[in-house]
């Protein structure tokens, strides 16, 4: 019989799963937003709806070797805790008092929405050194809890 996994595990791996449509030529990352064990908004990284993806038309932040976490401005992709909030928004979803789960740690800049769109705590997979994004979260009081 197959062991059914804890709420965690079982939304860290949803998350991985739609990391999976990131077209993102550095990293794939999904993420999650849930409430009361419900998913309210997927996302995943790559160019805004409608646009070329990196994939095809190559990665300046690449090109250009800008290291990870640095220039966010010059990559022309979201985040995937930025569609993830955009997707609740467009469809019109409260997100206040969610649980982000991702597959990935937050930048500064997706740590700052999180923070104003009143998310509560973060589960993840992949730490990320940003340290003003974890100043940020303990500041806001955001849990934030990692996940083997």
């Amino acid at each position: 019989m197959i062991e059914r996994p804890d709420w965690d595990h079982y939304f860290m791996q949803i998350a991985a799963v739609v990391s999976t449509r990131s077209s993102c030529v550095r990293r794939q990352v999904g993420a999650l937003l849930v409430l009361d064990k419900r998913i309210l908004a997927t996302g995943y990284n790559g160019a805004p709806s409608g646009l070329s993806h990196c994939r095809d038309i190559g990665c300046i932040r690449k090109e250009m070797e800008v290291p990870s976490g640095e220039r966010h401005e010059l990559c022309r992709g979201l985040h995937a805790e930025q569609n993830a909030i955009i997707q609740a928004a467009v469809h019109g979803v409260a997100i206040k008092k969610s649980v982000l789960y991702c597959t990935h740690y937050p930048c500064v800049v997706c740590a700052k929405m999180l923070a104003n769109a009143g998310v509560l705590s973060l589960v993840l997979k992949e730490n990320y050194p940003d340290t003003l994004a974890k100043n940020i979260f303990s500041e806001a009081g955001i849990v934030v809890n990692f996940i083997v």
